[in-house]
């Protein structure tokens, strides 16, 4: 994948990603298929609407219809009729939105599922190898995505561990044969300067 920067004004910034499904121009606004299909849209009509890129959830997937199954399938791309780039996100936000349903530790996240109450576990080397297997364009290492407010502790405890999973992520990506997607780090420390400049950072 490749980044290329178009054109700036002061701080903004226009740019070009290409992937091997396609360009998207950044900034973009990136339909949302959690489960494989944006409610309501046909492929076509994504297109027809403009959209360059489409999002898919790594926690949903892995539960229905499982990794194995869309690989088996074709990927992403067949399974959902979709040829354009498809971004997945690592789970990091169901560490939130699902917080009642969860477990987290140093090890990663184990979850029941909303569904059916079945158990899945995500550690940061299993999110990667479950993107993997889905065949997106771009990937995320697995994050915890604290909820709001926070304090400066409770914030850096959690970016502290976030930062402890990327290298994981990094790891297993880079240990992966021949990863065809890009891995897109996850900036995080709340609403607190000091610890997003460190995200950065690191």
């Amino acid at each position: 994948m490749t980044f290329e920067l178009l054109a700036t004004d002061g701080r903004a910034r226009r740019g070009r990603l290409t992937t091997a499904h396609g360009a998207v121009d950044t900034p973009a606004f990136m339909p949302v298929g959690t489960r494989a299909a944006v409610k309501s849209l046909s492929p076509d009509d994504l297109r027809d609407a403009g959209a360059q890129i489409v999002l898919s959830n790594t926690f949903h997937l892995l539960v229905r219809p499982g990794p194995d199954v869309v690989r088996e399938l074709g990927g992403l791309h067949r399974f959902m009729g979709w040829d354009g780039p498809i971004l997945t996100d690592s789970g990091g936000f169901q560490v939130f939105s699902l917080a009642r349903l969860r477990r987290l530790t140093e090890e990663g996240v184990a979850f029941r599922a909303p569904a059916d109450g079945s158990t899945h576990h995500l550690s940061p080397e299993r999110a990667i190898e479950v993107q993997h297997a889905l065949g997106a364009d771009i990937i995320h290492p697995l994050d915890e995505c604290l909820g709001y407010p926070a304090t400066q502790e409770e914030t850096e405890r959690s970016l502290g561990l976030t930062l402890r999973w990327a290298r994981r992520s990094l790891a297993a990506h880079r240990a992966a044969a021949a990863p065809a997607a890009a891995l897109f780090g996850i900036v995080q420390g709340g609403f607190h300067d000091d610890l997003r400049a460190r995200a950065v950072a690191e």
